[in-house]
């Protein structure tokens, strides 16, 4: 395409209703930025639209065949495009177009508008028939969730992500640590008592480790979702009503608890919150025991690296926190223990008195693997340049 833009009219086009345009109209500009997928956007969503085909209907398949048309059999393709393993294509039939998105990952995506809500629904249901194979079971792949606060609206993904089962991973943590890391794993709606799962300690002693297997053992009951930007929830009244509400607010049959997850939010709790935060700490224990938090089913989990000394005493009361865990480094011999388990017969590296984290133990057993440039303590020349 040329660098100055081209109109393209997507009303009223080979096979995308064959009418003028009518309350509803638009024109799309391309330039030689856009793809033929962008096209193909365009061309799908025109009769949705004019109002010739008002009513789409939209769906996600996974372990999608390779085999598979993605297609009814009375469908006329309009276009197609393959980037890299990506195919879309657009199609059309008598009173419905279709885009059939193929993803690499397995996935496919369909949207279907039609002129009736129930051929839409009939199309995507041709499309799917026999489309998909039946996954392997693999407990140790989870659903999690993902939110973050797009330019318009709260947005949620879900992705599926893979978390050890507790047995498995148990013996990463101090004995004392792990007795009550598997005691919250126990744990089970109707024993639930305090909203707030505190986790503190320092880096790499295995946090997210344990929330993600957390994950894993509540999977039954609790939906997890991990919230991406934390300091913007608590500083947004209207984000934050968005994930307290949650996706499943107008369906009971979905409702299931729900555990928050808040990644390193040393700033929301710490002694000097009300003052560095503002309203964010208010909304956050509002959210776990206050009004906002009435009738939903949330639990929130978050991660910190400080100390139990400079944590808001509103956080540590008694009564709020269904845990209150310090997950630090493993001891001398929990070190030694470990060492010898994972190592077998490879030399073991020096352990100080005070042990080990996580992440040093991980690190000595897996370290010979890293690529690594040591720095050179040389100095650079004078016109000497990268």
């Amino acid at each position: 395409m040329s660098s100055t833009q081209d109109r393209l009219r997507v009303i009223g086009r080979e096979g995308l209703g064959g009418v003028e345009a009518g309350e509803l109209s638009w024109v799309m500009n391309l330039d030689d930025a856009d793809s033929p997928r962008d096209v193909i956007d365009a061309l799908g969503i025109a009769p949705y639209v004019n109002g010739v085909q008002p009513h789409a209907v939209s769906t996600t398949l996974e372990h999608v065949k390779a085999d598979a048309s993605l297609l009814p059999e009375d469908a006329r393709i309009l276009r197609s495009s393959d980037d890299d393993g990506y195919r879309v294509t657009l199609a059309v039939g008598e009173g419905w177009t279709l885009i059939a998105q193929r993803r690499t990952n397995g996935t496919a995506v369909l949207n279907v508008c039609a002129v009736t809500e129930a051929l839409a629904r009939e199309v995507v249901q041709a499309c799917s028939a026999g489309a998909t194979a039946e996954a392997e079971p693999d407990e140790s792949r989870i659903s999690m969730g993902f939110w973050h606060l797009g330019p318009q609206c709260a947005n949620r993904s879900e992705r599926t992500i893979t978390a050890a089962a507790w047995p498995q991973i148990e013996g990463n943590y101090s004995a004392e640590v792990g007795t009550a890391l598997g005691r919250v794993m126990a744990q089970r709606p109707e024993e639930i008592s305090g909203r707030l799962l505190l986790l503190h300690g320092p880096p790499g002693t295995g946090k997210t480790s344990a929330l993600r297997a957390l994950a894993r053992e509540w999977a039954d009951w609790c939906q997890v979702d991990c919230v991406l930007d934390p300091e913007v929830l608590f500083a947004n009244s209207g984000y934050l009503m968005e994930v307290a509400i949650g996706v499943d607010a107008y369906d009971d049959t979905k409702r299931r608890w729900r555990l928050l997850v808040l990644e390193d939010c040393d700033e929301l709790i710490r002694g000097s919150a009300k003052e560095s935060t503002g309203q964010g700490l208010s909304r956050l224990l509002n959210l776990t025991d206050g009004m906002l938090g009435q009738g939903r089913d949330v639990l929130v989990a978050i991660t910190t690296n400080e100390n139990l000394s400079r944590l808001h005493p509103a956080v540590v009361r008694p009564g709020r926190c269904l845990a209150q865990l310090e997950v630090g480094r493993l001891s001398y011999s929990e070190s030694m223990a470990w060492l010898d388990r994972e190592l077998g017969d490879r030399p073991r590296p020096p352990v100080g008195s005070a042990g080990m984290t996580l992440a040093e133990l991980i690190e000595a057993r897996d370290g010979g693997s890293r690529v690594q440039v040591a720095p050179s303590s040389a100095p650079v020349g004078d016109g000497g340049y990268l």
